[in-house]
């Protein structure tokens, strides 16, 4: 310590130059460094969800849940496998060790699930295997408000705010909370089935036949080759209720004969309220590793243009903010950096008298 207390005292400007650099290198590094809330870090734990609409919670366990447990135990370095039946769902949760690369186990465990995947009900839906993720939090919450039913409120965030906000840099993912989707449902009378003998399955089979759009293969000149396509889908939900479903004494039945057709929406999954009023919520995940506080920043800055392209009675309203407990962390680190910095100058100072 005498030695350099002794070089800092004959040249001077050696020894500021050497407190310049680290100054500019902690300077750098320091606008250069990754900032969240936690740290990244893979948990070696793998999820696999099944569905099975309809079945209740005994059916799915014994159909579904113990095939994917027997199935899934013979993975190797299992510390807990555990598994949760509900209505229509089952979800299995497989924790490896800790020196377990998660990627590998999660790929051993697709390899698993595949050869059980003709013994599960045909109605099954195709498990969907995914490691555990913290980065699949939402960064940012927005709720969509107005004095506009819940449908429109819908329209707007998934055909305005949802495309403008995905295309921020870092955001990964931009999922609607509270909406109703439209959807068209046909509503058939039994009475009228009855009389005609008609069978829903019928009806079912008419409406999947006539609004498709189906390839109608190729069409080849001396210089050229057109591709032709059979234009099926309705444009207007009027048109679902001319649909053949059956013929009856030469008479073509329709679907306004047994039933009528409704522009409505699908069955409400989520509810979101806002001051007691219905509202739909927008919740926004980045890309994993991406900067948070960058990617909040960058979806402040595209809310005035979403704000713009809405009607004027619609409010865009912040209510979760992860970048408000992360910046108070920086602020209390850059004081203790300051302070730490004061009292490393008071230590040289010292030593240099």
């Amino acid at each position: 310590m005498q030695t350099l207390a002794d070089i800092c005292i004959r040249r001077p400007v050696f020894a500021s130059m050497i407190v310049l650099s680290l100054v500019v290198v902690g300077a750098a590094a320091y606008l250069g460094l990754g900032v969240d809330r936690f740290p990244s870090m893979d948990l070696p734990t793998v999820r696999v969800q099944t569905m099975l609409p309809g079945a209740s919670p005994e059916e799915v366990e014994v159909l579904v849940s113990q095939r994917l447990e027997e199935v899934v135990n013979t993975v190797e370095g299992i510390t807990e496998l555990r598994s949760v039946s509900g209505q229509g769902m089952s979800l299995v949760m497989v924790t490896f060790d800790l020196d377990r690369n998660v990627d590998v186990a999660a790929q051993d465990v697709r390899d698993r699930v595949a050869t059980v995947l003709n013994r599960l009900p045909r109605d099954a839906r195709p498990p969907v295997i995914a490691k555990f993720d913290n980065d699949s939090q939402p960064v940012l919450s927005i709720a969509l408000s107005g004095n506009r039913s819940v449908r429109e409120l819908t329209e707007l965030a998934d055909k305005v705010a949802k495309v403008q906000l995905e295309r921020r840099p870092g955001v990964g993912e931009v999922l609607i909370v509270g909406g109703q989707e439209r959807a068209i449902s046909v509503w058939l009378d039994a009475n009228r089935l009855a009389a005609y003998r008609i069978p829903v399955s019928n009806v079912r089979d008419a409406l999947v036949r006539q609004n498709a759009d189906l390839p109608g293969g190729n069409v080849t000149t001396d210089v050229q080759e057109r591709t032709l396509r059979t234009m099926g889908r309705m444009e207007s939900p009027a048109d679902f209720s001319n649909i053949v479903v059956a013929t009856r004494s030469g008479v073509p039945l329709r679907i306004n004969d047994i039933g009528r057709v409704e522009d409505g929406t699908k069955e409400q999954r989520s509810l979101a309220r806002l001051n007691g009023q219905p509202t739909v919520i927008l919740e926004i995940r980045r890309q994993s590793g991406a900067n948070t506080i960058a990617v909040i920043e960058g979806i402040k800055e595209a809310l005035p243009r979403v704000v713009a392209q809405v009607p004027p009675d619609v409010k865009l309203e912040v209510l979760r903010d992860q970048s408000r407990y992360i910046e108070a962390a920086l602020h209390e680190i850059q004081v203790h950096l300051v302070l730490g910095s004061l009292l490393a100058s008071l230590v040289v100072f010292f030593f240099m008298r």
